[in-house]
């Protein structure tokens, strides 16, 4: 069962109960990420989001993980372009103890001087990791490029000149100026109590006042063209995308269905035309990253380099494929029931069906059941399908990143078109 309730200083508290469950999970999200900082602030989300467990006015560090451990339960936290979520699951009885800890780290970090410095060194090597693991690197690659200049194509780990910059004035500063009520989502599903559950969050954050009236986010504008970065690898790593459609767009059904038909599963084109056909790649899928006002549908692939042209070709052919001629009904039929079974068996995790609470909330500003969910699977036709691709998969929208040893002939003069 759903509930909604606004506490007095305007947090949303979002539950599902679910009599069955053993656990509980419950998440604070902040409806601030990447895309919300300056460019000399990139990284301070993700910076903050390690900081909030490095110690409280209550809690050291070492308590915070010891009481979590010592419940038998899970303590983390994330930072997207969006929102940053700090959430904790625990068996059912233990949910005083989640908020307890939830509303300490939120609320009264110490942001020590030592522990900055720290967590500044391990964000740089996170930094350095992804620097040396090309199949990450090519997507933060492409989002510089495929955003331009907008702020969707930050880094959500910063940079090294970023991250080395933030001092303590910075993070308190960020801190007080984002994490208000009207920012903040708490939600919470599994084998809980509605009213009992809002009583505990009163006592914890009923206090929490101030209002964050930053500047309004303008949406991102969509261009086409080709980028190569050269470094010596084994393979040629690309991600070719195109525009997609915003979180609450009312054809994004049909657009679920599109990317399980292209590159979403085992079974979909590009997986059985580029791996199964002709062995020319390991890795091959697409995804959709969709905010709240633009999207983009990428495909992603690592191949050898005399082999990367022929699997650009072979995407942009698939592509072409599905914007002209509409799909049989068996492989729409399984397209659809391959999203209508991960939702159903994502359903059977307290800590998804909690995230799930606030996508909606942020994204659609309503509860969508799951019955509506599949309900709106089983609506989308063939042509939905061929009229969205028709739509999205256009030349003045293709943008193809390319990294490792690129032939500088080649890819240049590549006629990046589906015609």
């Amino acid at each position: 069962m759903f509930r909604k309730t606004v506490l007095d200083n305007g947090i949303r508290v979002l539950s599902e109960t679910i009599p069955t469950a053993h656990s509980v999970s419950v998440g604070v999200w902040v409806a601030n990420g990447s895309r919300h900082e300056l460019a000399h602030e990139n990284g301070i989300s993700h910076f903050i989001e390690h900081m909030l467990f490095k110690g409280t006015s209550r809690r050291s560090a070492q308590q915070i993980a010891r009481e979590v451990d010592q419940a038998g339960g899970l303590l983390n936290a994330f930072t997207s372009r969006e929102y940053s979520c700090y959430y904790v699951k625990v068996l059912a009885r233990r949910l005083p103890l989640a908020i307890d800890l939830l509303g300490d780290v939120v609320l009264n970090p110490l942001l020590d001087l030592d522990e900055i410095e720290k967590e500044r060194r391990v964000i740089l090597q996170e930094i350095n990791m992804v620097e040396d693991a090309a199949d990450d690197l090519i997507h933060d690659l492409f989002n510089k490029t495929f955003w331009k200049k907008h702020s969707l194509g930050f880094s959500i780990l910063g940079s090294a000149v970023t991250v080395g910059a933030f001092d303590r004035n910075a993070l308190i500063t960020f801190l007080q100026q984002r994490y208000r009520p009207h920012q903040l989502v708490i939600t919470a599903a599994g084998h809980l109590d509605h009213d009992r559950l809002v009583e505990q969050l009163i006592t914890v954050f009923g206090d929490l006042n101030g209002i964050w009236s930053g500047p309004i986010q303008s949406p991102p504008d969509y261009g086409s063209g080709i980028d190569v970065t050269q470094k010596s690898l084994e393979q040629v790593h690309f991600c070719l995308g195109t525009r997609a459609l915003p979180q609450n767009h009312p054809n994004r059904f049909a657009a679920y269905v599109l990317n399980a038909l292209l590159g979403g599963s085992m079974s979909s084109r590009l997986f059985q035309a580029i791996r199964e056909d002709r062995g020319l790649a390991y890795s091959i899928y697409s995804f959709l990253h969709c905010h709240s006002d633009g999207g983009a549908l990428v495909v992603y692939a690592g191949t050898a380099p005399e082999d990367a042209r022929q699997v650009v070709d072979l995407v942009l052919k698939e592509m072409h494929r599905l914007s002209r001629a509409m799909v049989d009904e068996p492989e729409l039929t399984a397209a659809r029931e391959q999203l209508r079974g991960n939702l159903l068996l994502s359903l059977e995790s307290t800590e998804n069906r909690m995230t799930r609470l606030a996508k909606n909330e942020f994204y659609l500003g309503r509860h969508l059941s799951v019955k509506d969910v599949l309900a709106a699977f089983d609506q989308v036709d063939a042509e939905d399908v061929r009229r969205l691709a028709e739509s999205l998969f256009q030349d003045d929208f293709l943008n193809l990143h390319l990294l490792g040893p690129v032939d500088p002939g080649e890819f240049p003069v590549l006629d990046l078109t589906l015609g």
